[in-house]
């Protein structure tokens, strides 16, 4: 009997560590510990989900900007604010996307394959420099800072309206040049846009900061001490604006101290207001002023030279055996200087040759330096340029024999044709093509004298701004496609003509292609003789 009793607990030992084993109380932590795990699981999901709403948020918005501007790339482009905004998408949209999905492990083929493109896509530089160019467009044609951030400029087609973040952006690189003027305006529009989001980019805290500053230093201390106030409204412990709000206070009471000795009020600006009309005669506008006013086409600014039987249309063919059959429209448009269009002087083909040749070898385009005679860039000309020689393809040398022909002027001395295009904002400030006296080194490499004429190619239309213009005279040539703008730079004595200084005026909308041609003095000597006048 004892026997048996031992011989049922050594059987029932096995079973009571088991149970032990499985006991509840010890899984008991296990449920715990596995609840951690799924709350832990559900939190990632939930973020995974979060991230992958705001992936697809900004991928809608990429698709359609993206579908739109692919169907037609040279118009998508035209209008500056699209440009811009594309710019800025490489530098802070894909920077943002490709932060979120770096966040995962294993790093995806989106990434290695993004990373090839590393050196193509448009650096924080190139943000900065659309900015500046759309604020050049908003002074040359005088446009409100709404409509640009509206995408309703006048002349243009309606564009998708800026962010908060982004006229902040334009903002601050107004302010970063120490614009003030702009950096107001913009900050201005970017804490107006900022009321009608639900959660700007930008805190309004950033914007009223730089606001205040560049409000100050447009010399009005009263507005940048408001602006100050409403900063200090949403953050009491902001070191800057209380520092500022001090400073503002002692400004403040200065001027009053001045306006009770004086009798006046403090001249005082608002700081606030946006590009200011005005129609002043041509004669009292300094050059920049006249510049501007002929790029818009000031009815004061704009003026037309020369009798009826002196600005006429006829054909030119200069005896040539290649324009006999074919002579060239001609259109005097000017008289002193002697301003000349020769229309449909391209043909379409010509033209997408001559695009396509220049297109590899565009880079940022150079001016020489009047005293070293070195090229340099200058923030004066902003465009893309390429030379081509006549003997990388027949059309190259079949246009340079047309322009010997129409012009009667040799080509053998002439530079290479110049092709240029030019961007957002693209321009060339008002210059001279010929060399004055002083600048004895230009064209020194060349050895083929000073560029006695300039004949200018415009090889497409141009929906908005983009005129030549004469800023000595008041003349104006307005971009068309296949023909050409010619004026000579020198007397018959050799001497330069002041009135041929001109300018490219920034391109509002569509894309500006010209190529030129600087024909030089040597070998002209039978073709164009000396006069014994100075003037002639």
């Amino acid at each position: 009997m004892m026997k048996m009793i031992v011989l049922l607990l050594v059987c029932l030992l096995p079973v009571a560590k088991a149970e032990k084993f499985t006991a509840i109380v010890e899984l008991k932590n296990s449920v715990y510990i596995e609840n951690n795990m799924v709350q832990q699981l559900n939190s990632y999901i939930e973020a995974e989900e979060k991230k992958i709403e705001h992936l697809k948020l900004m991928a809608t918005k990429l698709n359609r900007v993206s579908k739109e501007a692919v169907e037609d790339p040279e118009h998508y482009l035209g209008h500056p604010v699209n440009s811009f905004l594309l710019i800025k998408r490489f530098h802070y949209d894909w920077q943002e996307i490709e932060t979120f999905i770096r966040m995962d492990e294993p790093r995806t083929d989106y990434i290695a394959n993004i990373s090839t493109y590393k050196d193509s896509i448009p650096s924080v530089e190139d943000v900065e420099g659309a900015a500046l160019a759309l604020l050049r467009l908003q002074d040359t044609y005088r446009l409100p800072t709404s409509a640009i951030s509206n995408g309703t400029i006048k002349g243009t087609w309606d564009t998708e309206p800026l962010s908060a973040s982004e006229c902040f952006e334009i903002g601050r690189a107004a302010y970063n040049e120490d614009d003030h003027y702009h950096s107001v305006l913009w900050m201005q529009e970017a804490y107006k846009k900022m009321m009608n989001e639900n959660k700007p980019d930008v805190q309004k805290i950033t914007v009223l900061d730089y606001l205040a500053y560049s409000t100050y230093m447009q010399g009005n201390t009263e507005a940048a001490m408001g602006v100050t106030d409403l900063l200090l409204q949403l953050d009491n412990t902001h070191e800057r604006a209380l520092s500022n709000k001090e400073y503002f206070t002692n400004e403040l009471k200065k001027l009053e101290k001045k306006q009770g000795e004086n009798g006046k009020d403090p001249d005082g600006k608002d700081g606030l207001m946006d590009i200011p009309p005005g129609d002043r005669p041509l004669t009292s506008l300094d050059e920049r002023e006249r510049y501007e006013a002929l790029c818009r086409g000031d009815s004061n600014a704009v003026k037309v030279q020369g009798k009826p039987w002196q600005l006429r249309c006829f054909y030119t063919h200069n005896n040539a055996p290649r324009l006999l059959l074919s002579p060239i429209k001609t259109e005097v448009v000017f008289k002193n200087p002697t301003l000349i269009y020769y229309h449909d002087i391209l043909s379409e083909y010509e033209v997408e040759v001559i695009k396509s040749l220049a297109l590899p070898k565009l880079n940022r385009a150079t001016i020489q330096n009047p005293k070293t005679g070195v090229l340099e860039f200058a923030n004066y000309r902003i465009s893309k340029s390429a030379w081509l020689k006549g003997i990388e393809h027949k059309v190259v040398e079949t246009v340079n024999n047309r322009i010997q022909d129409v012009t009667g002027l040799t080509m053998e001395t002439a530079e290479e044709l110049q092709v240029v295009n030019y961007g957002i904002g693209g321009h060339y400030e008002p210059h001279f093509d010929f060399a004055r006296k002083e600048e004895v080194n230009a064209f020194k490499d060349l050895a083929t004298g000073n560029r006695v004429a300039t004949l200018l190619f415009y090889m497409s239309d141009v929906e908005a701004g983009g005129a030549t213009v004469f800023t000595e005279v008041g003349a104006r040539m307005l971009p068309i496609k296949y023909s050409a703008a010619f004026w000579y730079n020198l007397f018959k004595s050799g001497d330069g003509d002041m009135l041929t200084r001109h300018a490219g005026c920034p391109v509002l909308a569509g894309s500006k292609w010209v190529s030129n041609k600087w024909i030089h003095e040597y070998g002209q000597e039978f073709r164009r003789p000396c006069s014994l006048s100075q003037h002639e």
